[in-house]
């Protein structure tokens, strides 16, 4: 339904949002890590895991609240409630999938990527 696909759309946003802070992070890592003259796959994993990690907590906090607030919406009962709850159905199955992409598809392929121009 129409619905559905907003929903999808909205879903496409923050997944969106998620990838893009995700790859700031890790590069902002990588190049602290490399004007210190490590260049190096050890140092690249190093700025990752640095990255990644920096992005836990605020990314738990955005799920947990986006969750809470489609929650209702998606339950309830009440004028207008079916319509509501297909845009918010795919926004919570995505924020449980989103996350977890962005936190562990991302910092991987940013390696491969990233680990052909390293110093050897």
């Amino acid at each position: 339904s129409v619905a559905t696909g907003v929903g999808f759309i909205a879903l496409a946003g923050v997944s969106a949002e998620f990838g893009v802070i995700m790859l700031l992070y890790l590069k902002n890592a990588w190049t602290e890590r490399q004007d210190f003259g490590d260049n190096t796959e050890r140092g690249l994993m190093a700025a990752i895991r640095e990255g990644a990690v920096q992005r836990v907590r605020p990314k738990a906090m955005t799920v947990a609240v986006v969750i809470a607030g489609l929650l209702p919406i998606l339950l309830g009962s009440g004028t207008g409630s079916e319509v509501m709850s297909r845009i918010a159905a795919p926004m919570i199955g995505g924020m449980v999938t989103a996350p977890l992409l962005s936190l562990f598809v991302i910092p991987a392929a940013y390696h491969l990527m990233r680990r052909r121009h390293l110093s050897v």
